[in-house]
């Protein structure tokens, strides 16, 4: 669009240059003045659209002074001299890791930070932001387009140091995890919303301990699982002892309850039931019988 414009200046002037002189192109100035006049008007024609993608807002600016006003999405009518800086305000991301490639940046880009007990903590992280449209032309005026490194990064970096120091290094990386996360998303939030940024969440990927930490958190976890082991085998074997026990109380019930109530005349009803019984069976049998006194009597079917 300005390319058309000063190529279109340049014709006319060219056009009006070879009026006054003589030489073989100086039939064809009418044509350059005529063709100069079409760029510029194309180029002014031009510069007066404007078009703003979606997730986008545009930033009006003229020799350095910035409109507060922005331009949404869409199609727009401006003055062909104004400058429009577009700023994108869907959600971004901005990670910081130890991993080579995770990162944002190349390289090792993870926070280090010193716990409450003075050992050094590893942290990777991502924050995800976006920028708050009617605050975009603040930010171009102040901050400008790079609000991700001046803004972003060094905020995250500071405030997570500045929060690390209320834990200590195990805490941190189990019990105490949430609340810290919890803590600096609060004081990043604010400090991102006074520079027209919106803080949508912070996500701690991971927490790396040193290695002597670990090897403890380790010994400590293999310990409070053996005991807990041991203190499953020991209910097991109580209440193994226990089911035995009533086990047994329930036999010596049984028994004492059948030696009350069994009586002479019952214990020789039983017995003629079985010899009975056993008198009505095909197989050979010898069946020995009390007789009257203590004289059995003997019967055989042989």
């Amino acid at each position: 669009m300005i390319l058309l414009i000063i190529l279109g200046i340049i014709l006319l002037i060219f056009g009006f240059i070879l009026t006054n002189r003589v030489n073989p192109i100086s039939k064809f100035t009418g044509l350059f003045r005529i063709i100069g006049f079409i760029l510029i008007v194309l180029g002014l024609f031009s510069s007066m659209f404007k078009q703003i993608d979606a997730g986008k807002v545009g930033v009006k600016s003229l020799y350095g002074s910035v409109d507060s006003e922005v331009l949404e999405s869409g199609l727009h009518i401006i003055n062909p001299l104004l400058d429009i800086t577009e700023f994108d305000v869907q959600t971004q991301n901005y990670t910081m890791s130890a991993i080579h490639g995770e990162g944002t940046q190349e390289g090792d880009d993870a926070i280090r930070v010193l716990s409450n007990d003075g050992l050094e903590v590893v942290i990777d992280l991502t924050v995800l932001y976006r920028v708050i449209p009617t605050d975009a032309p603040k930010i171009f005026k102040n901050i400008g387009v790079g609000y991700t490194d001046k803004i972003v990064r060094p905020i995250t970096r500071t405030r997570i140091r500045d929060n690390a120091v209320f834990y200590d290094a195990v805490a941190l990386y189990s019990t105490k995890r949430n609340e810290f996360q919890e803590r600096i998303f609060k004081s990043i939030e604010s400090d991102f919303k006074n520079r027209g940024l919106v803080l949508e969440q912070l996500l701690i990927r991971n927490i790396d301990l040193p290695i002597s930490v670990k090897k403890s958190i380790e010994s400590k976890i293999n310990a409070e699982q053996d005991a807990q082991k041991m203190t499953f085998v020991l209910q097991k074997e109580k209440q193994e002892a226990e089911r035995k026990r009533v086990e047994a109380q329930g036999i010596a019930d049984y028994q004492r309850i059948i030696s009350l109530g069994l009586t002479d005349k019952q214990l020789q009803y039983e017995q003629i039931k079985a010899q009975k019984e056993l008198a009505a069976s095909s197989n050979s049998k010898i069946i020995f019988m009390n007789g009257k006194g203590n004289a059995p009597v003997i019967l055989s079917d042989k």
